[in-house]
């Protein structure tokens, strides 16, 4: 007997129809919305444009929007490989290219596929902290998220008339192939696959749900009950001297302070988040002096703002900006304890910046300097 190739039409299942390909279709482009939006704010936050500002409330505001880009980062993963299998038969047909139109199409579909892939797959290792790669992550990301969104969207648009008519059938209107699970099945199967992976997951940003989430990526572990990134090791911070002084510059001159005379001043105590771009936070309570104090006392404006230098020897936040809306926040502090206990060396002892809704990466460690500009 002689063999063909198999055609599109020899796949019978339910979930090959074109109600289910659009309704998971619209299910993932909610999520790659989410996450691109999400993700453009993150980028914004951490290499802001001159135009770009962010609010300093609410205090969990970056802990929501990082948690947000993550968790539909995490659901649009089995969520594009349900899409992938209800049109996967479209491989079959024939003839494969059928216009100079639908060959862009084609093409527009690769590239969808080639960057939501790299998306989600560099997303999960930058979340497990593992760069297999030369590349800087940050920067891939967001050109790649660019590649993602337009080829999206172009996507939609060739396709939005069968969607809409697909979106208008019911499920269940025609009578199920009894072959392979029903479309509503599939369906089903396809939400409680991603409502398992947000619920396994979600845990490093909801506390109530850490309980929950066995594959949380942080948890409590940490000295004083606080995950760390970079240790002090990492950062070439092995030890801090006796002769630690913090150095104060602004247009009234310069002024440097021991970590006692740090202490001796008027403390302040506020609740606030540690939320790192890997999706996981975690709130604790931090003691310190107000930035907006500190910086008073050389002459800082009410627009200045502030440049932070850590004792790190290296890498690509050993110095960050403070905006001004956060610099003059009341709490904003260089913190010297963490719940009740001096500053652990891996948690940036002697002092380190704490600011509401701002990323992880630019709360610096091991602070030297406090720089008015």
């Amino acid at each position: 007997m002689r063999l063909r190739p198999p055609a599109e039409s020899d796949f019978k299942g339910a979930a090959h129809d074109v109600r289910v390909t659009s309704r998971i279709g619209l299910w993932l482009g909610i999520a790659f919305g989410l996450c691109f939006v999400t993700g453009l704010l993150s980028h914004g936050i951490q290499h802001p444009p001159a135009w770009f500002s962010w609010p300093t409330r609410p205090v969990n505001l970056f802990r929501i929007n990082q948690g947000v880009h993550v968790i539909s980062g995490i659901a649009a993963i089995p969520l594009l490989v349900a899409k992938l299998w209800t049109v996967y038969p479209k491989l079959f047909a024939t003839p494969a290219v059928r216009s100079l139109p639908h060959a862009m199409e084609r093409l527009s579909i690769f590239a969808l596929l080639a960057a939501a892939f790299f998306q989600l797959a560099s997303g999960l290792f930058n979340v497990a902290q593992n760069y297999p790669w030369r590349f800087y992550f940050v920067s891939a990301h967001y050109a790649v998220a660019w590649i993602a969104v337009g080829a999206l969207l172009l996507h939609i648009a060739v396709k939005l008339p069968l969607i809409r008519e697909a979106l208008s059938q019911p499920v269940g209107l025609q009578r199920e192939p009894a072959v392979g699970l029903s479309r509503r099945a599939f369906l089903r199967g396809t939400g409680l696959a991603t409502g398992a992976a947000v619920l396994a997951t979600a845990g490093a940003t909801v506390p109530g749900l850490q309980g929950l989430s066995f594959l949380g990526w942080r948890s409590t572990k940490g000295p004083q009950g606080l995950p760390v990134n970079r240790t002090a090791s990492a950062a070439g911070v092995a030890r801090i001297t006796d002769t630690w002084k913090l150095e104060i510059t602004g247009p009234a001159g310069t002024r440097t302070l021991s970590l006692a005379e740090l202490t001796a001043l008027p403390q302040t105590t506020a609740e606030l988040p540690i939320a790192c771009v890997e999706g996981w936070s975690q709130s604790a309570t931090w003691t310190g002096v107000r930035v907006a104090d500190l910086i008073g006392s050389v002459g800082a404006g009410p627009d200045a703002v502030v440049r932070v230098e850590s004792l790190e020897q290296g890498g690509a936040y050993r110095v960050s900006e403070l905006p001004a809306t956060h610099a003059h926040d009341p709490l904003t502090l260089l913190a010297l304890r963490l719940n009740g206990e001096e500053l652990d060396l891996d948690h940036g002892y002697p002092c380190r910046i704490i600011a509401p809704s701002r990323p992880g990466v630019l709360q610096t460690k091991w602070v030297g300097g406090l720089a008015v500009r």
